[in-house]
Formats: C-alpha cells, structure tokens, sequence
C-alpha cells in the first residue's frame, strides 16, 4: 500500500480486531471453541447491537462461523459464534469459494503471463493466491517473495495507531492470513511478522512444512546412519 491509505475488512476496525482476537483465543483453547454475543459484549464492553453488526460482516466475509446451540433443555437456542479457521470442523463456505475464486483468477493470469509462473509447487501457488487476495480486499498491495516466501506490507497503515493496540492486531492479521492458507490447503504457513525496524515496517514471513519435513527426515536419517549399531536384549525400563 505505496500511500499507506486505510485498511478495510477484518481488520477496518479495531473493536472487529478485538472481537476477531476472542473468537481466535476461545478456537484455541481446550475447553470451549464458541462465543455468545453477551460474551462479546462482556469482553469488550461494545453494546450488543454493535456486536451484531460486526459479527454480520465478519461472516458475510469469511471470517466467522456461526452456529445454532443444541439444547436439550427448554428455551430458545442461543447462536454462538467461532473463528474460521480453515481447520477441519471450522472452515466457512464463503472462505472456500473466495479461496477457489482466487486460484481461477491465479491461473488466467499466469497463462496470459507465462512469466509470473511461481516455482513453487501447485498447492503452494493456490495459497498465494488466495492469501494475496485476502490482503488486497484488506487495502494492502502486498510485494511477495516467493523465494524468501516472506511478504511485504509496508508501510503499515496501522503505525499511526496506539503502540499498545499493535500486538493484537498483528496477532489477528497473522491469524487471519493462517486461516485463508488453511482454506485453500497446502505446505505454507504465516510464522511471525518480522521485528520492525521502523512503525512503518511490516513483512511476514511464511513456511513451507513440506520443505522443513524433507530437511528433518533428511537429518534422521543421517542420524540412523551414524548411530552405532547395538546387540543383546535389554531387560526392564530403558
């Protein structure tokens, strides 16, 4: 984004990022992957009609998830509420059909510019797509590296922001592009977002888990090789 100019989707608004950073939390935890809105609103203080509002922008966009709670006592269902997070049991219609969408729109460009052809595999392409997408429809224009599998967004548009605000934004911007390669599916991941040099400064950088599986299956097996070979029964615990 040359001008730095305003973000828009998800991350628009910070009481949206906050709410995003709850539904992330609870997807995370153990005991309860589900949020109310009067959870929201006892998080957050924001009225429950606002709550509403972002909650319904966040679904038509892909973003969460929600759900109508069985119960098998008497009253009326209450809706609740998760992070789409591209897993198995979390993953939204309209993130799978942006992610599909994004790969078509990849492929027509890359037959019309043979040039722009990536040289990672397949999946890992698609990924890209989709993620690229995702942070355009954000108001970034992000600079991909495919080698250094890193992206460029800078200048943060968000640098002018309250210094205390910056790490949950930057953990829900993670979070989100980690959804959008969850949905599309294939090796990469969002690791981290580089330490910035400047408030300005912002790159994240990705990981390719095909590549770091052959390198440690290449080290045990150097391991296996190395390891002196050992004889006899052994007795009892080790």
């Amino acid at each position: 984004m040359a001008n730095g100019g305003p973000v828009c989707g998800p991350i628009s608004s910070y009481s949206r990022v906050r709410i995003l950073h709850l539904l992330f939390e609870a997807g995370s935890s153990r005991t309860r992957a589900e949020l109310t809105i009067a959870e929201l609103c006892d998080a957050t203080g924001l009225h429950p009609n606002t709550v509403r509002e972002h909650l319904q922008r966040l679904i038509e966009g892909g973003y969460v998830i929600p759900t109508v709670e069985h119960r098998t006592t008497r009253g009326r269902p209450r809706t609740m509420y998760s992070a789409a997070t591209g897993a198995p049991g979390a993953s939204s219609p309209v993130a799978r059909d942006k992610a599909k969408a994004a790969a078509r729109r990849g492929d027509l460009m890359r037959s019309m510019l043979p040039d722009a052809a990536s040289d990672l595999g397949r999946e890992a392409t698609y990924q890209l797509d989709a993620l690229v997408e995702h942070l355009e429809e954000s108001g970034f224009e992000p600079v991909v590296d495919d080698r250094g599998l890193t992206i460029d967004l800078s200048p943060c548009p968000h640098a002018a922001g309250r210094p205390e605000d910056r790490p949950t934004l930057c953990q829900v911007h993670l979070d989100l592009m980690q959804s959008v390669l969850n949905e599309a599916g294939g090796p990469l991941e969002a690791e981290r977002v580089h330490d910035a040099v400047l408030p300005s400064d912002c790159t994240v950088q990705l990981r390719d888990t095909t590549a770091q599986l052959v390198e440690i299956t290449g080290r045990l097996r150097h391991s296996t090789r190395q390891r002196p070979q050992r004889t006899g029964v052994v007795h009892g615990m080790a």
